[in-house]
């Protein structure tokens, strides 16, 4: 299969494409699918409290089935192994449904979630197509001026998720830890038109970051930002056994693991970074200026303000030069 078989333009996030046609459809939902979606869920209900009930996992059904989930991706498969809606939603992958783009490549990095994506070769870039908060920088989105001296007018990757999409997200490329940080903020969403609009999103939610350096693409910015629902952003890593990880929701603070506190810890690509709890987020990759060359048909689509729906480990770009 071609390796941009399964991306599909999505236009101006009103827009996307019916299966795998590549015909525009509205991203919107019918009347009919929000009531239902309503009925569902209750609205005026805080995520992350009672969907860690064992009453919560009556709800699993009606999400897959609305939102199309083939569980076959996801391991395990079975609902009703998911004791609680949480459990649910930070389900994994299967080992084999997002194969890495050239694996043992590591000037070809790779994308980090699955969500729509959209890319600029320089930050100016995304600010006059994309994103319109009126105080957007990299060094307001991570509250670092040093660090962020590295990624000035840097390449941008934008990548939005939505509540059914799978919420772990994956390190683009391998290298070593040289920096992180925790910022509090709000929980605005993410979506399309709060992004496009003049309020600095991005910049204002919570968020965490991680920096690593790298031989082939120099240093490399990892922002996760939180959205609507969504409480805690944690960044995790697996030791020879289990993930080590405290699963703490809605109501409780960040959390960094200590690994990727210190400077050093080496990540390779496509390993998981962290999670997202329930709701809509957002990550920020950030390459230095003239580091990396993103994909052709990324670029392309991006430059018409059209997202393409990208799965975790599919190609995002080739490295320009190493060391």
């Amino acid at each position: 299969m071609n390796r941009h078989a399964l991306r599909k333009p999505f236009q101006r996030m009103l827009l996307t494409t019916a299966a795998k046609t590549g015909n525009f459809v509205r991203e919107q939902q019918p009347l009919w699918k929000k009531f239902k979606l309503l009925v569902l869920f209750n609205p005026f209900t805080e995520w992350g409290a009672a969907e860690g009930t064992k009453s919560s996992q009556r709800q699993i059904a009606g999400f897959v089935d609305f939102y199309h989930i083939k569980m076959c991706d996801f391991d395990p498969s079975d609902i009703s192994a998911y004791p609680t809606f949480e459990a649910f939603f930070i389900r994994k992958h299967t080992g084999s449904s997002r194969p890495l783009f050239e694996p043992s490549n590591a000037a070809r990095a790779i994308c980090v979630a699955d969500s729509r994506l959209v890319t600029y070769d320089s930050v100016s870039q995304s600010r006059t197509i994309w994103i319109k908060g009126k105080h957007f920088t990299i060094e307001n989105l991570i509250q670092d001026k040093r660090a962020a001296q590295v990624f000035l007018d840097g390449s941008v990757a934008s990548f939005r998720l939505s509540p059914q999409d799978y919420h772990r997200y994956h390190s683009p490329i391998e290298g070593i830890v040289v920096g992180f940080g925790n910022i509090g903020g709000d929980y605005y969403n993410v979506d399309p038109f709060a992004l496009r609009s003049s309020v600095d999103i991005l910049t204002k939610n919570h968020r965490q970051w991680v920096s690593f350096e790298t031989k082939e693409f120099g240093q490399v910015l990892f922002a996760a930002i939180g959205a609507t629902n969504v409480g805690t952003v944690k960044y995790v890593f697996f030791r020879t056994g289990p993930m080590c990880c405290r699963w703490n929701f809605i109501t409780s603070a960040c959390r960094i693991h200590e690994k990727w506190q210190q400077s050093g810890a080496e990540i390779r690509k496509g390993e998981e970074v962290g999670i997202f709890q329930f709701g809509g987020s957002s990550i920020i990759i950030v390459f230095e200026k003239g580091r990396i060359a993103f994909d052709d048909d990324l670029l392309s689509m991006s430059k018409r303000a059209i997202a393409i729906d990208v799965e975790v480990g599919m190609s995002l770009g080739k490295a320009t030069r190493t060391g």
